[in-house]
């Protein structure tokens, strides 16, 4: 017999935990499926501003203060200008109400919204791996299968689905609509490190960029004294690769001088890992029956540690038009629609910086601010997370988009090589993808 839910979620990552715990406290039979078990590792320990709102909502606030390392700022390390470092504060934001955010182990992290949606109501199932999720067309609920660790299969029935798998993306590959992002392409080598070289005082906790040629590195102190270190490069050069992963990370390290003076005396604890084809976007977000979100819907690159924020303001986006959906369904098409319309806003609000953010005019602006038409409070709003308010940072940051191609155009020569270079590493990047099969 199928175990009867109103939803069934895919994934017990922040926007799977998130909106099972909203529709859960709304009096909803929520069922959620996690692969593994928490604790588990996992990339992405850096949260934004705007994600404390929704920590507090949810009840789970204190418990994240208490694991979390207070990051105020992040700071901007360039080889190519002689300032060097450039920091940025968020209490200079346009909004001064969202001073600070926190870096935290995701596997701590995650395991405290996964107890909460539990804690609400929602049932949980860890070390369950779901196998195949049949649809009709003709209303009937949606049957989900699903194998638990010890062989054991076990079906439920759905009233509707949300697909919150992270880099899995269940129903993207399902539906085949998951493509990879043709205009930022990337992949990444990331480990964990102890003993690193942190800035001083209320700077510790503070996230550091660094570019180099291939790309750019993050440097995510946590308070357990670790510090989180990855490299996002073109994706043809991870493939350039003749030796161990280890030993190819340690390579690219030293291609940065200053962060490999950080990590001179440092210890590695953990495993080096990389992944490839790390940006992509799925073609849909929903059905009449299911919704995508979070890293199951897209992923364009961790640059502005934006990762956990719209995977978390997706499920409370999720929770609103599930509940619209399955309680007057005359009027599930609006409430999906809105749900697409806002889910898209914040890959769209960032996107255009990501694609950007290795664009020597990009790193020119980043490393001499200016507040002109207040552009860098708009911007700094913009790494805060603060873009689905009522905060007025728009037409600064269209004025912020014409500094940045009147800049390119004064510097035309200098931008047309730019330019030239980013089309040869997409053709090989390309090239990489499709000799290794990727999609």
């Amino acid at each position: 017999m199928a175990t009867q839910c109103d939803v069934f979620v895919i994934g017990g990552g922040p926007g799977g935990a998130t909106a099972a715990a909203l529709l859960a406290e709304r009096g909803y039979r929520v069922v959620v499926a996690e692969k593994g078990r928490h604790p588990r590792f996992h990339i992405g320990e850096s949260l934004l501003p705007a994600n404390l709102p929704l920590l507090e909502r949810l009840g789970v606030g204190e418990a994240v203060r208490a694991i979390g390392m207070v990051k105020w700022g992040a700071e901007f390390i360039s080889p190519w200008h002689e300032t060097g470092c450039q920091e940025f504060q968020f209490a200079d934001a346009w909004n001064k109400d969202m001073p600070y955010a926190y870096q935290v182990r995701r596997a701590d992290f995650d395991a405290i919204l996964f107890r909460n949606a539990a804690a609400k109501g929602a049932v949980t199932r860890e070390g369950c791996r779901v196998q195949d999720v049949a649809f009709s067309g003709d209303g009937a609920p949606v049957r989900v299968r699903a194998r638990r660790e010890d062989g054991e299969i076990e079906d439920f029935e759905a009233r509707f689905v949300i697909d919150a798998s992270g880099r899995d993306t269940f129903l993207g590959n399902r539906f085949r609509m998951k493509r990879r992002n043709p205009r930022h392409n990337s992949s990444a080598l990331y480990a964990h490190f102890r003993g690193a070289v942190r800035n001083d005082g209320r700077a510790e906790g503070n996230i550091s960029i660094f570019w180099f040629e291939h790309g750019w590195f993050w440097f995510i102190p946590l308070a357990d004294g670790t510090t989180s270190v990855g490299a996002v490069v073109w994706p043809h050069y991870l493939k350039s690769r003749a030796k161990p992963v280890e030993a190819f990370f340690r390579d690219t390290l030293a291609l940065c001088p200053p962060l490999a003076a950080r990590l001179a005396g440092a210890e590695l604890v953990s495993e080096v890992q990389a992944t490839g084809n790390f940006s992509y976007g799925c073609d849909r977000s929903y059905g009449p029956n299911h919704v995508l979100l979070g890293d199951a819907f897209s992923f364009i690159d961790p640059v502005f540690s934006s990762g956990v924020m719209l995977a978390m303001h997706g499920g409370f986006l999720a929770a609103e038009a599930i509940d619209v959906c399955l309680k007057r369904p005359a009027e599930a098409g609006r409430a999906l629609r809105a749900y697409d319309r806002q889910l898209r806003k914040g890959p769209r609000a960032f996107s255009w910086f990501i694609y950007r953010v290795n664009h020597p005019s990009m790193r020119d602006l980043f490393m001499g601010p200016r507040n002109i038409f207040r552009v860098k409070e708009a911007l700094l709003s913009v790494l805060a997370g603060d873009i689905f308010g009522d905060t007025p940072i728009w037409r600064s940051l269209a004025a912020f988009k014409a500094l940045y191609y009147l800049h390119a155009l004064r510097h035309f020569r200098r931008s047309v090589r730019t330019l030239r270079r980013r089309r040869t590493l997409r053709r090989l990047s390309e090239k990489t993808a499709l000799a290794s099969g990727g999609e």
